[in-house]
């Protein structure tokens, strides 16, 4: 750096740092200790999306940062401001996405001392966040907000929390950028171990039955096209968890749809008869192992992974290859060479035919499986954002995903009220593409509040909501297993959802007859402002297939033919 380095106030600086860092959007909420930070964004070139609870920041950062490939930047006071980012900060370490959130904090000198909005966030998050820092000198901010960043998206992503004292931003420094991080003992691993990829490399040559078990590190790592290349030379099938989805063609003859407790039957009996599994930035979570020793119990394992502590945590690891997956897809590519698996490929295609992904249509009544294929039809390019619940399931299904970042949903935490700000987030970082939200009547009134900030922002989001008047995937497991004991899951009649969209002066639209779905579908593209499509779907249909839990993933039931 050349000159004297320029006066300023923390909240100066930490304007000046998120110029430096490019960030674009910051999703946030105001508070008393925070104001000397929001008299600095008053005059700031940065877009500040003012959001009507801390949990919808959050959320919109990390649907931004998904959309994106960028890192998500989220805002909120101390006290209850920043414990109502908690769910959110969970949410992105289980998935793994890359989030700077800041809270505020009271001063320095008030620090346990039971203050009014003192909260020990730092404590709170140190389990949920990949680093948090607790800004003690204001001349430490610019280097602690440039690690931040540097910390949330590299190696495996995850969330980074910053907790500013009031006094932090008040008192005034001699700002500096650091040019480059240092961080002793902090050093990602991106190129996987030689020995290990010619030991990969020489599994895949004696394979006759491999499957290619792909994960969210495939789309966080940027290798999409690398899984692609490598599945098509050495001819293996491929499968892509929850988060995973978009990181392979849906349209390709090789892929075979999501594994696991609602994956499909084809996908699941082909984990359970391989003879070589390849996990690529994939964990092995309960949702697709099912019974663990029951999963892939013929299989050889190689594991890519970026984390060395996902390798064998929860299923023993034959060839490890810790680090990046795009890097290591390409080590790979040259020493593999296509498979002798047509036996198996023929094998696969009649599990294809014999046990599709299938619902029965109905003419009298809206299946939820047939609005995810009418929006396919109508906007095969939308990013779709899902809640959490049956219509999550119904969406990884039935919507045909080409590109990676088009499918944005809460995979490891789960999280209801998730969607809708996401999709906000998503919006604003991808502004040509159509966003829906696909919803539950559920889901949705969780975080409904914030249809004043897409209206008052003229944000064009289309939340496809699935009313069904119940509180679906716990009502589906009530039937299924609790006798149709629908104990507190009954929601009907709650809200008037075309009335709610009017009353914050959006666009309500109810859909009663599957005749009326796909004119309403193209209406709402169309009218390209916040819209609330009501369809009035079935009320008890089930998310099929369904592998109970703790059972083997290839004892999965086809709850249509069963009922």
């Amino acid at each position: 750096m050349t000159g004297k380095p320029e006066r300023m106030t923390g909240a100066r600086a930490f304007v000046e740092c998120l110029y430096r860092e490019n960030v674009e959007v910051l999703f946030g909420y105001p508070g008393g200790v925070l104001l000397p930070i929001y008299d600095e964004l008053y005059d700031a070139h940065l877009h500040h999306l003012l959001v009507r609870h801390e949990q919808a920041a959050v959320h919109a950062a990390e649907g931004y940062a998904r959309a994106t490939g960028k890192v998500g930047v989220c805002l909120a006071t101390s006290g209850p401001g920043a414990t109502n980012l908690v769910t959110g900060i969970a949410n992105a370490y289980m998935d793994s996405i890359p989030l700077v959130a800041f809270t505020g904090q009271v001063p320095s000198s008030m620090l346990g001392n039971d203050a009014f909005q003192e909260a020990n966030i730092t404590g709170i998050t140190m389990p949920i966040t990949k680093h948090n820092y607790l800004v003690q000198d204001a001349k430490d901010l610019p280097r602690i907000i440039k690690e931040a960043f540097h910390i949330a998206s590299t190696g495996r992503p995850g969330p980074v929390l910053i907790d500013m004292p009031k006094d932090v931003t008040t008192d005034e420094i001699d700002f500096v950028y650091p040019d480059k991080v240092e961080l002793r003992g902090y050093k990602p691993t991106y190129k996987g171990n030689s020995q290990q990829i010619k030991r990969a490399a020489s599994a895949i040559a004696k394979s006759k039955r491999p499957v290619i078990y792909a994960g969210g590190g495939v789309i966080g790592s940027d290798a999409s096209k690398e899984l692609l290349s490598f599945a098509e030379k050495i001819r293996a099938p491929v499968t892509t968890t929850l988060t995973g989805i978009g990181g392979f063609p849906n349209d390709n003859e090789l892929y075979l749809g999501m594994p696991g407790m609602h994956g499909t039957k084809y996908a699941n009996y082909a984990i359970q008869e391989s003879d070589l599994l390849i996990a690529v930035g994939a964990r092995f979570d309960d949702r697709v192992t099912g019974k663990l020793k029951s999963f892939a119990p013929n299989a050889k394992i190689i594991h890519i992974d970026i984390d060395p502590a996902e390798i064998s945590k929860n299923i023993t690891v034959d060839i490890p290859i810790v680090g990046d997956a795009k890097n290591i897809l390409k080590s790979l590519l040259p020493h593999v060479s296509e498979c002798d698996t047509k036996e198996w490929l023929d094998k696969i295609a009649i599990w294809k035919r014999d046990f599709p992904l299938h619902y029965i249509n109905r003419e009298d009544a809206i299946k939820p499986q047939y609005i995810i294929e009418q929006i396919n039809e109508a906007c095969p390019d939308a990013i779709i954002v899902t809640e959490v619940g049956q219509h999550q399931m119904w969406a990884a299904q039935y919507f045909k995903y080409k590109e990676p970042r088009t499918f944005i949903t809460s995979g490891g935490l789960g999280t209801m009220g998730y969607g809708f700000p996401a999709a906000i987030g998503a919006k604003l970082g991808r502004p040509d593409k159509v966003v829906f939200d696909v919803s539950g009547d559920g889901s949705f009134q969780m975080n409904s509040q914030e249809m004043a900030t897409i209206v008052q922002n003229d944000i064009p989001i289309i939340i496809a909501l699935f009313n069904n008047g119940y509180l679906g995937m716990v009502r589906q497991w009530q039937a299924l297993f609790f006798e149709h004991r629908y104990s507190h899951t009954t929601i009907e009649d709650s809200v008037d959802f075309v009335k709610l969209a009017e009353a914050y002066g959006a666009l309500g639209i109810r859909v009663e007859k599957p005749s009326d779905v796909r004119p309403a579908i193209e209406k709402a593209i169309e009218a390209n402002r916040p819209v609330i499509l009501d369809f009035i779907v079935e009320r008890e249909e089930n998310v099929s297939p369904m592998v109970p839990a703790g059972a083997a993933i290839n004892e999965i039931l086809d709850l249509e033919r069963t009922q």
